[in-house]
């Protein structure tokens, strides 16, 4: 048993040997770091203190990326309940000893290092399910096992729900049914979802519309009618979606030019908060014009979609949910954020990848991307392997 042991480690030692610089996607990197650099750019605009902390998470987050990419997923998702239940205690003590800001409880300082547990769980849930839908692939059309998978999403999305954190809980709830949609699950069930999914929506928008509502609390009502009539909410709820709007729409073809001092800036008027998080995509419109803009949409659409060419080229299922979960959380949490900073959605405050200000976001999401890179490295040379 102890030969089989050595002898396996050997193995791996020399797969790992075996990874080949012309492999390795260097496309995938250049656009996240472009990403990145575009967004220490606009946060020193928005806040200057807050742009060598940026730097700093940039340079982290490449050395980490390029760490996990060597590594081999088979190995590192092994301990896929591991990840669940540290997913579960970090979330828990978020409520315990959480730091409160702005009304949210959503942080926590353990020796020193102030992190966001809700950012990571997107990435610690994705290894999980990558390794526990493999493990039972022949189960995934079973109405039960789905039923199962969904059962284990409820208790960490009742943590962040909890927080209160309900962006952070609707994108997690996309990037797990999309990975549950990508591995298979039977189209009998998806239309049994939408049928139900649909109409849902209808009825709380109109419950919305509603004098009193008796399914969503005064402040949901309120950003959601803010969102349809927007004019009738200029100084509350909607206050900031249309400074933001007035923001990208100043900014014209070219923008005003980087860190600009003009009169007519909305940003340096102070009539945008979060600029450096939520509405970071409101200062790269105005700063650098429809072109910037057009810019970060399009990186962060090619990077969504290398992820799923990654993914359709993967050997296993495994690695196949990891792409595929990663280019949902790319693309869909991008989607979001600059829905809410043009007015196409209700605002809801969500970062941008790779752009927005903080750590803890963007570590995460080039650790996510190290595990795509691994994915695409193993397809490529190892398609025998396992």
């Amino acid at each position: 048993m102890l030969t089989n042991t050595m002898s396996e480690r050997s193995s791996r030692f020399e797969k790992l040997k075996q990874y080949k610089i012309r492999n390795y996607d260097f496309s995938l990197i250049i656009m996240a770091i472009a990403l990145t650099i575009i967004g220490i750019m606009a946060i020193g605009s928005a806040d200057e203190s807050l742009k060598n902390k940026q730097i700093l998470g940039c340079v982290l987050g490449v050395i980490t990326m390029v760490f996990v990419s060597l590594l081999d997923y088979h190995v590192l998702i092994k301990g896929y309940w591991i990840y669940y239940i540290m997913n579960l205690v970090l979330l828990g003590l978020v409520l315990v000893i959480g730091n409160t800001v702005g009304g949210a409880t959503r942080w926590i300082n353990i020796l020193g290092i102030t992190f966001q547990p809700s950012e990571a769980a997107k990435l610690l849930l994705i290894l999980f399910y990558a390794k526990f839908i493999m493990k039972y692939k022949d189960r995934i059309k079973n109405f039960s096992f789905v039923l199962i998978c969904l059962v284990l999403l409820a208790v960490p999305l009742l943590f962040i729900l909890m927080e209160p954190d309900l962006s952070t809980t609707i994108m997690t709830t996309i990037i797990v049914c999309g990975i549950l949609f990508i591995a298979g699950i039977d189209w009998k069930l998806v239309v049994a979802v939408l049928s139900v999914a649909i109409p849902t929506v209808i009825v709380v928008i109109y419950s919305a519309l509603q004098e009193e509502s008796i399914i969503l609390k005064p402040y949901q009502q309120k950003r959601i009618l803010a969102w349809l009539h927007p004019e009738d909410y200029a100084t509350g709820e909607s206050y900031q979606t249309l400074n933001s709007i007035m923001a990208i729409g100043s900014g014209q073809l070219l923008g005003k030019g980087y860190n600009t001092n003009e009169i007519t800036s909305v940003l340096n008027g102070g009539f945008i908060s979060e600029s450096q998080t939520d509405f970071i995509f409101t200062v790269v419109g105005e700063e650098f014009g429809f072109v910037g803009s057009v810019l970060v949409v399009i990186l962060l659409c090619l990077l969504a979609v290398d992820c799923f060419v990654i993914a359709s080229r993967a050997q296993d299922i495994a690695g196949k949910l990891i792409a595929s979960g990663m280019g949902f959380w790319i693309g869909f949490q991008g989607f979001l954020n600059i829905g809410v900073a043009t007015g196409t959605l209700p605002n809801t405050g969500i970062p941008l990848p790779f752009v927005s200000s903080g750590l803890t976001s963007l570590l995460t999401v080039y650790a996510g991307l190290g595990f795509v890179l691994n994915v695409g490295l193993q397809s490529k040379k190892y398609l025998s392997y396992y």
